[in-house]
């Protein structure tokens, strides 16, 4: 299993902040499309490491469209020397269609054309094939010599998919290199609704499950001291109410039998009542989608839920000691 490490912030900040993470040990380098761009932390990243993947989780796929992110890609796949993934997800329609301005119609369908569209741009670029890429939602048919790279040893990068729905994640499953499991995800859903809806997905492109790497950002509940420990169960409790009131998400917590709380944590969204919602998290909720442990067992516990199911974890583990983390790395390393 591999580890990777969040590197949001001032990008100032990031050169320093990559240097100690890829010395400490961690496996990728991972940049999401919050309040800021997400490649261009990735880029100084990239300056100033040497073995860490560098992965986008995500960046918005229908804010651009498959030209635009088959450039970026190919610019931070050079500068990196091969170590970029490009990790995409769809968002939801309002953010698509009121803060991005940009069309939304059949997600599902619209990213499994964006990504084979990326795909036979790079063809054309990499391989030499004629650009001829006519979907429904996406036509790409002219290419000259002037605007094809010519610089990238590396090929194409890796592109992962996030999803939470079964029919996002079955498009994981056939056109994408991995998956993004949403941190809105328990064990029991992966095994009952993601694990099945991948394997669809393969089964779709005659691929099997040694083709795609499964990524999760598992909440985890932890801290040196009693302080530490409050801060990070009210930070997780809030973060998986914001995601409970996502209608798009209601099903995961049907799997639990906890569907009306999707309702609840909706309206309360709508008055702005976020601590509320937090309130609304109960300790039976909250150990199903988070890892509560004290830190010397958190790599144990983290390893027994998800080490079956997932080949790759973010998790920064910031209340760990040095030699704690090195452990943590050892133990999760092994599964």
């Amino acid at each position: 299993m591999k580890i990777d490490a969040g590197i949001q912030g001032e990008l100032s900040d990031i050169p320093e902040r990559a240097r100690k993470l890829e010395a400490q040990g961690f496996d990728g380098l991972v940049s999401a499309e919050l309040a800021n761009d997400p490649f261009f932390p990735l880029i100084l990243a990239a300056e100033h490491t040497e073995r860490v993947e560098l992965m986008t989780a995500i960046a918005v796929a229908f804010s651009r469209n498959p030209m635009t992110l088959a450039n970026v890609s190919n610019d931070l796949q050079v500068l990196s020397k091969g170590r970029f993934v490009l990790g995409l997800g769809s968002q939801i329609a309002p953010h698509i269609t009121k803060r991005f301005s940009m069309p939304w119609s059949q997600p599902a369908a619209r990213m499994r054309e964006f990504i084979l569209a990326m795909r036979a741009i790079w063809a054309a670029w990499y391989e030499g094939e004629k650009l001829d890429f006519r979907g429904d939602f996406y036509t790409h048919t002219l290419m000259t010599p002037m605007f094809t790279p010519t610089n990238n040893p590396h090929g194409a990068p890796r592109v992962l998919l996030a999803a939470v729905g079964p029919k996002m994640t079955e498009v994981a499953g056939e056109v994408a290199d991995g998956m993004l499991i949403h941190a809105f995800t328990t064990a029991r859903y992966m095994e009952s609704v993601t694990l099945p809806a991948v394997e669809r997905g393969l089964a779709r492109s005659g691929r099997d499950r040694s083709s795609v790497e499964l990524c999760f950002p598992a909440f985890v509940v932890s801290g040196a001291d009693e302080k530490g420990w409050e801060e990070a169960r009210t930070q997780v409790t809030r973060q998986i109410a914001f995601y409970g009131s996502t209608p798009a998400y209601r099903g995961v917590l049907e799997v639990h039998g906890w569907g009306d709380l999707q309702t609840e944590l909706n309206i309360l969204s709508k008055r702005g009542e976020w601590v509320t919602m937090g309130e609304r998290i109960t300790d039976e909720i909250l150990h199903e989608f988070a890892v509560v442990a004290e830190p010397e067992k958190v790599a144990s516990v983290l390893k027994e839920r998800f080490g079956p199911l997932v080949d790759r974890l973010l998790c920064t583990f910031p209340y760990a000691t040095p030699e704690q983390r090195q452990e943590y790395f050892e133990e999760l390393r092994a599964s």
